[in-house]
């Protein structure tokens, strides 16, 4: 019996056998080179991946950097960045393209074909890692115009919220006034003006810049706060125009009132004194009727411009009333109390001129005051002024003397003995 019948492998088994061993050997080489190249393109996607994370961050310092300088740095780095990410493309188109190459998965992958798979996305992994490192050494020049950049733009969003806070104000103001029946058209027409300012304000910062935007803030705030102001003050401005509005029309009505009684005293000042004691009064009646007169036609206007909100015109008609009636007012005045001027004068004049002499005395005095003799320049009006009311005390003569001829005298003798008495304390340094 040979081997085979003796149970030993023939030849052709033992062949067999060989072909086999080589054939699993083949497949654990090629599954560990697929292994290989398996973490090369593991370790290569966490690469592109950390790249890809750093360089969204960048994007944003940059941009952040971007809105709040426009410094000679700033616009430098911008430039450096724009030409990292071309960089960035290139080493990222090169990865995906060997990922793209090999299918690492399929059956029939050969052991060569995986290392060279292994060593493009080795390569791969290799530059994306440097691009990385690149990208994180531009981070650190960035960092300190981030810095700055960031405390720039740590001041837009409040100064934004000011200036929508302000716009809110203003237009509950303008609510406000509208519920109190006060139209307030051209102060709307400002606010809505402002629409184009809220719109930027809304944009940001990375549109428009930094700068740009707290401008545009605080133009806006500054004149939302000047119409919010303007809105409330309609009301009051209302109420005061329409307190101005009665005190006049009561002024006006007792102005007439008045007007009336100025006939029968100038009738007295006629009857009992003479002409030069009531010439000057001759027009009072007439003129303070057509100072009645005006003054109702201008509270007429007065009140149409409030009621159609022309508040600077009503406050100007009003104050030209009021000077109309101070001065008519004055001129009745002066007719009343010269007739009891004239009465006093006429029923007592040593009194009046009593009182005169009194202020020569005074001044006198205070011109001797350390003297032998007075000083000419004081003396010389002094004797003037007792000579003029000499001759005042001696025109009280008739059957009408002429009263206010001495009234007025006296007057200016006691302004003679006041302007002596101020210029003697002038000279001696102050009053005495």
């Amino acid at each position: 019996m040979g081997r085979a019948g003796r149970g030993g492998p023939t030849g052709r088994w033992l062949r067999a056998g060989d072909d086999v061993a080589a054939g699993s050997a083949r497949w654990r080489r090629t599954e560990g080179v697929r292994a290989d190249a398996q973490a090369a393109k593991d370790a290569a996607a966490q690469a592109f991946y950390e790249l890809d994370t750093v360089q969204r961050d960048a994007r944003i310092s940059v941009e952040v950097v971007s809105a709040a300088d426009d410094s000679p740095g700033a616009r430098r780095a911008v430039a450096d960045f724009a030409a990292l990410g071309h960089r960035i493309d290139e080493v990222s188109t090169a990865y995906i393209t060997a990922l793209d190459a090999h299918d690492l998965d399929a059956e029939d992958l050969d052991a060569g074909t995986a290392a060279r798979a292994r060593q493009q996305l080795e390569q791969s992994r290799q530059q994306l890692v440097a691009a990385k490192t690149e990208l994180e050494r531009f981070l650190g020049f960035l960092q300190p115009l981030l810095d700055a950049a960031e405390t720039q733009l740590a001041q837009v969003t409040p100064a934004v919220e000011r200036a929508k806070q302000a716009w809110l104000a203003a237009s509950n103001a303008l609510d406000a006034a509208r519920a109190a029946r006060l139209g307030a058209d051209e102060l709307a027409r400002r606010l809505a003006a402002l629409g184009p300012q809220l719109k930027l304000l809304g944009e940001g910062a990375g549109k428009h810049g930094v700068q740009p935007m707290l401008r545009t803030a605080a133009d806006t705030q500054r004149e939302a706060e000047a119409i919010r102001a303007e809105a409330e003050k309609l009301p009051q401005q209302a109420r005061e125009i329409d307190q101005r509005l009665g005190s006049l029309r009561t002024r006006t009505e007792a102005l007439e009132t008045r007007s009336a009684n100025i006939a029968p005293v100038l009738s007295e000042l006629r009857r009992r004194f003479s002409t030069a004691c009531w010439q000057d009064l001759q027009n009072v009646p007439d003129q303070t009727a057509a100072a009645v007169r005006t003054a109702q036609t201008r509270l007429g206007e007065a009140s149409k411009a409030r009621d159609e909100q022309r508040w600077a015109d009503a406050i100007s008609i009003l104050a030209t009333v009021r000077t109309l009636l101070n001065t008519a007012d004055g001129s009745v005045a002066t007719v009343n109390e010269r007739l009891h001027s004239l009465n006093e004068a006429q029923r007592a004049p040593g009194a009046e001129i009593e009182r005169t002499r009194f202020a020569l005395r005074d001044a006198q005095r205070l011109a001797m005051d350390g003297r032998s003799a007075p000083d000419p320049r004081h003396a010389a009006p002094l004797d003037a002024a007792v000579a003029r009311l000499d001759r005042a005390e001696a025109s009280l003569t008739g059957r009408h003397p002429d009263y206010w001829q001495f009234l007025t005298e006296l007057a200016a003798v006691r302004e003679t003995a006041a302007q002596v008495v101020a210029s003697i304390r002038e000279q001696r340094g102050g009053p005495r």
